[in-house]
């Protein structure tokens, strides 16, 4: 009697320990079937672009060949990363380094001291100007771009590095991003530095921006994505290999009535590894300030 007593309970907790395997077993699925996804269209694009057969590409596509290649080769990646010709898609990528570079270099400069002052500046007004700013960003940049490029025309900007830089430099989302930041950190340590004798600029430099590396990062990945992505705007104000990014490049090079897509695919992937190694250098930073503000929520 008291054997068939202990086993009752020894089964029923035999119940929900195999319930929350087959549960745990069942996540475990979900997440490979999801990281599949999510990654399959990116392997394709490195397989292809190891292909020297564009016909073999559209021919593979469709089946499991297309993530396959017997015989790898980079000389897709040779033919497209010349800096004159063509297929000058060298030429390209340098230019969208620069205007990467220096439009998220001046952004961190601009947008970190625009939110340091309404955060701490004795501004008179900075709940209004505050209000302006967050109603900046509900405008899309769609509804003013024209407005924009008879600006940038008339001043003669059209065609330039400058142009693609200058209008998107200062962000009313990224001068948020930061007087939110700023707005959380202590208010005695302004304090202490008045107390010691220092400027309202170099308590920004010296203490409140080392402090900020978290805001830094967050603000650079997502200003270094929204830069490289650019398409529209950079299509209308250039018109000559100049200055034009890659992206306009691949895609007037997919508007060609013969689309070489090994060489294409090859562009693809020099496009996308700069901005992957961006968000590598500062993903620690950015993961820590998604972590920092999901804890003070």
């Amino acid at each position: 009697m008291s054997d068939i007593a202990l086993s009752i309970p020894q089964a029923r907790t035999a119940r929900p320990r195999s319930a929350a395997s087959v549960l745990r077993a069942i996540q475990t699925v979900s997440i490979f079937i999801i990281a599949l996804v999510i990654v399959s269209p990116l392997l394709l694009l490195v397989v292809a672009s190891l292909k020297d057969d564009r016909f073999q590409i559209l021919a593979d596509m469709g089946s499991f060949r297309a993530f396959w290649v017997s015989n790898p080769t980079l000389s897709n990646y040779a033919e497209v990363g010349h800096l004159s010709g063509e297929l000058a898609f060298g030429r390209y990528l340098i230019n969208s380094l620069i205007i990467l570079v220096t439009t998220v270099c001046s952004g961190l400069i601009v947008n970190s001291m625009a939110g340091f002052v309404l955060a701490w500046g004795s501004l008179r007004g900075r709940a209004v100007i505050l209000s302006i700013v967050i109603a900046l960003y509900v405008i899309p940049q769609e509804s003013i771009i024209m407005p924009l490029v008879i600006m940038v025309s008339r001043a003669g900007m059209s065609d330039t590095f400058a142009v693609q830089i200058v209008p998107w430099v200062a962000s009313p989302l990224y001068i948020f991003l930061f007087y939110q930041f700023f707005a959380q950190l202590p208010k005695e340590l302004l304090e202490a530095a008045e107390i010691d004798g220092a400027s309202f600029f170099r308590a920004y430099r010296s203490i409140f921006l080392p402090l900020s590396l978290p805001a830094l990062a967050t603000v650079s990945i997502l200003m270094g994505i929204e830069t490289w992505n650019q398409y529209l705007w950079p299509i209308l104000v250039t018109q000559t290999d100049y200055a034009r990014p890659i992206a306009v490049a691949i895609a007037t090079f997919f508007g060609q009535d013969s689309i070489y897509w090994d060489r294409a695919m090859a562009a693809s992937v020099l496009m996308m590894i700069p901005i992957l190694g961006l968000y590598l250098a500062f993903q620690r930073w950015f993961v820590s300030s998604f972590i920092g503000s999901a804890v003070k929520g």
